[in-house]
């Protein structure tokens, strides 16, 4: 008796992807600045992300599978690079993020219409987020 291997949908390929980097952020000292090092140097395009007063898109040109990113102001001095992991629930990640000895920065977090996130610590103090998408956030 033979079996068929039956090739997974997108969607179940989605719901069974493994966390990976979906988003990043760069902090800058002067946007201005900064904006025009990763135009040269990449070739990305920033600009003015609608409806938020301090923040910028990265559009890195890439295909859908390459994150963009954000451009944002220099919170504190030691404000870095902040990569956003894509994952299937914030609550459930940020409860493992705890388990195994890191810290949540700040708590799950609602961008209206596209999902949640949630700032976290990991083990050597770096920032790292947790990205859930979903369109019916509120």
């Amino acid at each position: 008796m033979s079996t068929q291997i039956k090739p997974n949908t997108d969607s179940e390929k989605k719901a069974s992807a493994a966390p990976n980097i979906v988003w990043f952020e760069i902090p800058a000292d002067q946007v201005e600045r900064a904006k025009q090092f990763y135009s040269a140097l990449f070739g990305w395009k920033i600009e003015k992300f609608p409806g938020m007063a301090d923040y910028w898109h990265i559009d890195t040109g890439g295909s859908d599978e390459t994150p963009d990113g954000g451009l944002i102001k220099r919170q504190q001095p030691q404000h870095g690079i902040t990569n956003y992991v894509g994952v299937p629930s914030v609550d459930q990640f940020a409860e493992k993020v705890q388990k195994l000895g890191g810290k949540i920065c700040m708590p799950k977090t609602a961008v209206p219409q596209m999902g949640y996130f949630a700032v976290c610590q990991d083990t050597e103090n770096n920032t790292l987020a947790l990205w859930e998408r979903n369109e019916g956030a509120k």
